[in-house]
């Protein structure tokens, strides 16, 4: 109990196509560096003064702890970016906590060093709470990052007997038959904890935590219960109605209590407006016209007031009625009950209702209605219109239009979604402390390395949360999935080879290992969505190759999907076939087999049913067949085992693939690495079979041009783009030309000669040998090339994002002396080291134009 005394795809294909050079990234990210390092060193130690008057002596510590006053104190030993941000927010909280009982405060433990919170490097990333003269709790900087979550955690704290977090529908039951007589509910959802509305539920409870019973939820069961559809992203209040029962409702609702829900948003001015209505009387019964009835007073001065007349002879009924309709009005207005009998109700018998809205004028205007729903109606429909107008007024006009000069889709989803706050509980947050020990205890560890900085990494972490939770949906026995902030953990992800850590530095974000005890960790180089993750992750649990033994084991192999979860994916399959475990290219292919894990599967026969295989497809031992997905399993392909893993890996890869594949956002990377010229060609969606069939009469006609062309062909790797199933690909081939052209279109581009696009003439039946004598003519240098691929220059979105004007500004200006230094010190404004121009606050945690890279 608490004493009162003292008590927040299609531009990423577009990009990859037009990349002439991957040295534009690295700058890139050297630039970052070098901006990150001068922010620390110039605008954090400014940030970092600006706490100075919070800043507590070890002796004012130990004083105030002996006397068992609430302290919410950092102790600081290093400053880094995230840290001076921090200690402004915390200078924030301390006015806004002192209204709590709550001393809010900083110790420099270079100055003043505190036994047991200065010792240990881990105490930096925490905050604590004490309370009656010792340590009450300790909060991660991660869960305090600003004003409102630290009001919010630390006020949830202190409130943590009287505030109850129920989980299921279940729970909340079994509390509201507890609280029956005794006490109301208030009910909070909000969407993440530390937010806005989580301080306005907190501050709320701890002015009327006496009064009534607060009871906290962030989702699950009990949103269904309450008719909430669990994806929606707006906090939300219910009033129930536990204390006394309305016999209208007992008849309804025998277990359960009686809902109000508080439909305007969250905050705390709403929700006091709301408590204070709900204690207003039920039914008001007046004996004059409702132009002479006053506008409500404080503090239902914003409310609504709803008027019905009673007639003598039905006045019960009315009465009646009026506590019906009152039961649906609760939280959204007044109801008063005019009685006809009096002299002073003048108003004509054809009206049966009236009403007066606030803020509009005192004006009451008369209605003939039919029904009560028509009432609720006209208030609701009110109240809906306050809360847009409400809504918009938090969105400022600036913010709205620099949402327009976002020109990267990923990051103004990102900037978009910048409130919704990831649930992090399916992952385990890794760091340098716990990292090893997390590691130990599975089998297998997916790590997803981000900067919360950068937009991409954001946008993929949501991706990666889904993937946890549906891995820990999926039962898989000992499997885990961790994420690691290496804006915060830089000694982690920076790792030197040779240290314990089994992964080279993270050069690129985001990043996801695979990571095996006693092994080097597995990349994951795939697409950056949760399927294509997700199916990684699923393939990779399997033996990589997968020793098989027997007849069944073989058909098995073949035949069935690796796990239920992929029931639609067929993936390809390798077989390696030896008589003995030492026979000559066994180390060949297991190295080969290990590098597919993930993307492949691969198996491994040995010893008597190796005989059986040879014998069935007429090959020596050892040899490796391959079942590519796009053709049947009784006619595989047969390759010889090479000298080297590298080459049997290149000769796996080159014959899984069909004769035309189709490019897709997926697959691009790996047929761009191949390096050779892409013969493309772009077809529409098709309406019917017959459309089908005429587009697959394209493609084998492409298959054509590979057989006739023999080793001419080589050079080129001919593959077709369905706009239907890509639609980025539209784009693609309109910037190609210039505008799009009638489908089908035939291109040849990523020549190794330049940078040229060349189109086969359209309207021209696509025949092979037609096809081979066009290329030999811009091979001759006969054709005009018909439009060229986009330019390696990326220039920054804004200013801020131009550091390589930075640094050339920086550069060219003369280093001021030590004096000019602590003079510049003194008058720094700490947004000017952030911003060289008035930016939101918000526009820092996204990167609007790249996929960071070191």
């Amino acid at each position: 109990m608490r004493h009162h005394s003292q008590d927040i795809v299609p531009s990423i294909l577009w990009f990859i196509f037009s990349l002439g050079g991957q040295h534009i990234l690295l700058r890139m990210w050297a630039c970052i560096a070098a901006v990150l390092l001068w922010i620390g060193s110039a605008g954090c130690t400014e940030k970092a003064n600006m706490s100075n008057h919070i800043e507590y002596t070890a002796a004012d510590f130990y004083e105030r702890l002996l006397s068992g006053k609430m302290m919410f104190l950092y102790f600081k030993q290093q400053v880094s970016p995230t840290i001076s941000l921090f200690l402004v927010e915390l200078e924030k909280s301390a006015e806004a906590l002192q209204d709590y009982g709550v001393l809010v405060g900083m110790i420099s433990c270079k100055k003043e060093p505190v036994q047991t919170y200065c010792s240990e490097a881990k105490q930096q990333h925490s905050a604590f709470l004490f309370r009656g003269g010792k340590e009450f709790l300790s909060f991660s900087l991660d869960t305090v990052f600003d004003v409102n979550s630290i009001v919010a955690e630390v006020l949830f704290a202190i409130l943590r007997d009287e505030v109850k977090y129920v989980h299921t529908d279940a729970d909340l039951l079994a509390m509201e038959k507890a609280a029956k007589g005794k006490k109301d509910i208030v009910l909070g959802y909000v969407r993440s904890l530390g937010t806005q509305e989580h301080r306005s539920l907190m501050e709320t409870a701890y002015v009327y935590g006496s009064k009534y019973q607060f009871i906290l939820i962030t989702g699950g069961p009990v949103l269904k219960q309450l008719g909430v559809n669990e994806s929606s992203q707006q906090s939300q209040v219910w009033f129930l109605h536990c204390r006394v029962r309305s016999t209208l409702m007992t008849a309804v609702t025998s277990e359960r209590c009686p809902v109000t829900h508080m439909r305007k948003a969250l905050s705390t001015l709403n929700l006091h407006t709301f408590l204070q209505l709900l204690e207003a009387p039920l039914v008001s019964e007046v004996y004059v016209d409702p132009s002479s009835v006053p506008p409500p007073q404080f503090p239902y001065q914003l409310t609504p007031q709803v008027f019905l007349f009673s007639h003598p002879a039905t006045e019960h009924l009315d009465l009646d009625t009026a506590s019906t309709l009152a039961w649906r009005l609760r939280g959204l207005a007044l109801l008063l009950l005019v009685h006809r009998q009096s002299p002073a109700v003048k108003t004509p018998d054809k009206y049966n209702a009236a009403y007066r809205l606030p803020e509009k004028s005192s004006e009451v205007k008369y209605v003939t209605l039919r029904s009560l729903d028509d009432v609720l109606e006209l208030v609701t429909k009110q109240g809906k219109e306050e809360q847009e107008e409400e809504e918009d007024d938090h969105v400022d006009e600036e913010e709205r239009s620099h949402l327009g000069e976002l020109d990267d889709e990923v990051a103004a989803a990102v900037y978009k979604n910048r409130d919704h706050f990831q649930d992090m509980d399916s992952v385990t947050q890794l760091t340098s402390d716990n990292f090893h020990t997390e590691v130990a205890q599975s089998s297998l560890t997916v790590v997803l390395f981000y900067l919360k900085w950068d937009a991409v990494s954001m946008a993929f972490l949501s991706s990666f949360i889904e993937v946890a939770e549906r891995l820990e949906d999926s039962q898989i026995d000992n499997i885990q999935t961790g994420v690691v902030d290496c804006g915060e953990w830089t000694d982690l992800c920076a790792a030197q080879p040779g240290t314990a850590v089994p992964f080279q530095p993270i050069t690129a974000f985001p990043s996801v290992l695979l990571i095996r005890p006693q092994q080097s960790a597995q990349h994951y180089g795939g697409l950056l969505t949760g399927e294509a993750l997700h199916r990684f992750i699923m393939i990779s649990c399997m033996d990589s190759p997968v020793l098989l033994s027997t007849k069944e084991e073989v058909s098995s192999f073949l035949q069935e999907v690796p796990h239920p979860d992929l029931a639609s994916y067929r993936p390809d399959r390798v077989l390696g076939l030896f008589k003995t475990e030492s026979q000559t290219g066994l180390s060949v292919f297991t190295e080969a087999a290990k590098s597919l894990r993930g993307e492949i599967l691969t198996g491994l026969l040995i010893d008597e049913l190796v005989e059986k295989w040879a014998a069935e497809y007429a090959v020596d031992p050892p040899a490796v067949l391959l079942f590519p997905s796009w053709r049947k399993l009784t006619h595989p392909l047969v390759m010889p085992v090479d000298s080297s893993s590298q080459e049997l890996l290149a000769h796996i890869c080159a014959a899984l693939l069909p004769p035309v594949p189709e490019l897709t956002v997926e697959n691009l990377p790996s047929l761009l690495s191949m390096g050779k010229a892409l013969l493309l060609l772009f077809v529409g969606e098709e309406e019917d079979e017959i459309g089908w069939r005429q587009n697959q009469a394209l493609v084998d006609e492409l298959g054509g041009v590979v057989e006739q062309g023999g080793m001419r062909m080589e050079r080129y790797l001919p593959c077709c783009i369905h706009l239907g199933r890509t639609p980025a690909a539209m784009s693609v081939l309109g910037s190609y030309l210039g505008s799009m052209p009638p489908l089908p279109a035939l291109v040849v581009t990523h020549l190794p000669t330049g940078d040229e696009v060349y189109q086969y003439p359209p309207n021209t039946p696509i025949l092979a040998s037609s096809v081979l004598q066009w290329l030999q003519s811009v091979e001759d240098g006969k054709e005009s090339p018909a439009g060229m691929l986009g330019g390696d220059s990326w220039p920054a979105a804004f200013e801020f994002y131009d550091f390589l004007k930075i640094m050339e500004m920086q550069d060219a200006d003369p280093s001021p002396t030590e004096e000019e230094e602590e003079e510049e010190a003194e008058e720094v404004n700490v947004e000017e080291h952030l911003l060289t121009k008035k930016m939101p606050e918000d526009r820092l945690d996204i990167n609007t134009k790249f996929h960071s890279e070191l």
